[in-house]
């Protein structure tokens, strides 16, 4: 399973000081926490809701230059804005990073999937367009056939094309679990070599005990053909859900991983 760990994202209040304050301390202080945690990918979101766009190019630039001369783990280059995630791509200096995302809208394919191509970097992409979130597997098959057919026109490779289905709270809509674990099967039968990336706990948000619905799900939707789990990696209920499902799919050879999660 690859891990994608959340935790610096400048929506959150504390990631916010750290970005305005450019604490460096702090800021790697929780990228190596990360790490200790079994990160795969750290993700980098430097969007505070304050600024323009040149002060968050200048903000990714430094959060990424920052975290890079002390962490070796690939970081996954986080934004809405197509010009910002360049600049970090650009930071990284040919190191391994991912790019958080594409959308299937036109804009989004022609300025965002160069990129991938361009830096050589896979790619998350949402299966959402300008319609917004697809209420059915179908709509989110066919968001997914306008990325595929970008990356097609761009030289990017299916294998380095993370699908992320979307999953939307249950609170809101009970079926929503059942659409997007049914999403993540179709998406690699439609598209094989495909991979899925599910930012899991939105499934769980205004709903109590929000860490036994994010670990049941996250289960789930690897038996369904989940590669990527967007998830804080700190959150010991979910980051023993990964080795749990892991050995129970069969991906654990020898069950090693999770004996080894379990000493420790």
């Amino acid at each position: 399973m690859i891990i994608i760990a959340e935790k610096i994202n400048g929506t959150l209040p504390m990631v916010k000081t750290i970005i305005q304050n450019r604490d460096q301390e702090r800021l790697l202080d929780l990228a190596k926490q990360q790490v200790a945690a079994g990160a795969s990918y750290i993700d980098v979101n430097v969007g505070t809701g304050i600024g323009s766009r040149e002060d968050e190019i200048q903000a990714m630039e430094w959060a990424v230059e920052t975290i890079q001369k002390e962490v070796e783990t690939p970081l996954c280059i986080d934004s809405a804005d197509p010009a910002v995630l360049e600049s970090g791509l650009k930071s990284r200096n040919g190191r391994a990073s991912l790019i958080n995302s594409a959308k299937a809208e036109q804009e989004s394919l022609e300025k965002v999937v160069p990129l991938a191509s361009t830096y050589s970097a896979p790619l998350i992409a949402l299966t959402m367009d300008e319609s917004g979130i697809p209420k059915t597997v179908d709509d989110r098959l066919q968001a997914a056939e306008k990325v595929v057919s970008a990356c097609e026109r761009f030289d990017v490779p299916i294998e380095n094309v993370f699908f992320d289905l979307l999953v939307m709270p249950i609170s809101t809509d009970v079926k929503q679990g059942l659409k997007t674990l049914a999403a993540i099967t179709e998406v690699k039968k439609q598209f094989p070599g495909c991979k899925t990336a599910l930012g899991v706990s939105n499934v769980s948000y205004g709903l109590p005990a929000r860490g036994r619905l994010n670990a049941a799900f996250l289960c789930m939707a690897v038996y369904a053909g989940l590669d990527a789990a967007i998830i804080d990696p700190l959150d010991h209920e979910i980051s023993a859900a990964v080795k749990t499902a892991e050995v129970l799919v069969g991906r654990d050879r020898h069950c090693r991983k999770y004996m080894r999660a379990f000493r420790k």
